[in-house]
């Protein structure tokens, strides 16, 4: 029967000896992204900003350059049209909200510019306060999240693996936020749900490796931490691989051929994989190195033994 493996088995990768240039290179990242978040900031959307959003039906296919132009000449804030569906469907988002008649008013130019015939799907009006607690909640939900593997790590296994595993979460979360600010890209609802997708992917990816881990260090007495390592990264390298390559493959279909609004929801998370994957190849094992392992615990030596009877 054939297997496919993209890394063959029985690769001997001193892994852990590359660990000082590997996590050099990893925090040279984290703070370069971190840097871009706190002095550019995040291009938040209209969700997390306030503002305006149409969805409607053209009794024409549109012209979306001259609609943009058009539009921004209203001082409404960063116009966004996108096309979805069919070529007549558009979505229509507006940078700057207002309240009571200013709304009224904004609501009333966009439909004077857009003329008559339109079909109007849905018309919202987001506040700039609604938008503060979006924030707010959106930095909660992640805080939380991390929070809960840090504890999910540390009861299953030892302290140790909890901070490196949160360490990894950590940088995979920094440069998703810090791709958000470098590049044009807006931070919107969906990036949320794309930034919690790729902490999942990478713990389920690191507690894979550390699974062998402690499965080696009981096997092997008398193997040096170094050397239990790198045998774990190297035995879990195929499977750690194919499941990268085959989620990889799967997503970017949907980037490829999913349309504007699936491809924005997409794309962080093709960058997530990438990510996720090498933190958990070498960022989150090889820091066990300098967090003094002590090899009774984390193989569960401690544990008593059942007294044998009979």
């Amino acid at each position: 029967m054939f297997r496919l493996h993209l890394i063959p088995y029985g690769t001997k990768f001193d892994i852990v000896g590359k660990s000082k240039y590997m996590l050099a290179l990893a925090a040279s990242i984290v703070i370069l992204c971190f840097s871009f978040v706190v002095f550019k900031g995040i291009n938040y959307s209209i969700d997390f900003k306030g503002g305006y959003i149409f969805e409607l039906t053209m009794p024409n296919e549109p012209d979306i350059q001259s609609l943009r132009k058009e539009l921004g000449s209203f001082g409404l804030g960063e116009v966004s049209i996108q096309q979805f569906g069919a070529k007549r469907d558009i979505m229509v988002r507006l940078g700057k909200s207002g309240e009571g008649k200013e709304q009224e008013v904004a609501i009333q130019k966009v439909k004077d510019v857009l003329g008559e015939g339109v079909v109007y799907r849905k018309i919202e009006t987001v506040g700039p306060k609604v938008g503060s607690e979006l924030v707010s909640n959106a930095i909660k939900a992640v805080a939380f999240a991390l929070i809960a593997m840090l504890c999910y790590i540390a009861v299953r296994f030892e302290w140790q693996f909890g901070i490196c595993a949160v360490a990894a979460l950590l940088h995979d979360c920094a440069i998703i936020f810090g791709m958000f600010s470098i590049f044009p890209m807006e931070f919107s609802e969906i990036s949320i749900t794309a930034v919690l997708l790729t902490a999942s992917y990478s713990i389920n990816d690191t507690v894979v490796i550390f699974d062998r881990i402690r499965e080696t260090l009981r096997k092997y007495k008398s193997m040096g931490i170094k050397d239990v390592i790198n045998l774990s990264l190297n035995e879990t390298l195929s499977r750690t691989t194919l499941t990268a390559t085959t989620t990889l493959l799967a997503v970017l279909a949907l980037y490829l051929f999913g349309g504007k609004v699936i491809a924005s929801f997409a794309l962080p998370i093709m960058v997530g994989i990438v990510v996720g994957t090498f933190s958990s190849i070498f960022v989150a094992s090889p820091l066990l190195m300098f967090l003094n392992l002590k090899r009774d615990k984390a193989s569960g030596d401690n544990k008593p033994k059942a007294a044998n009877i009979g």
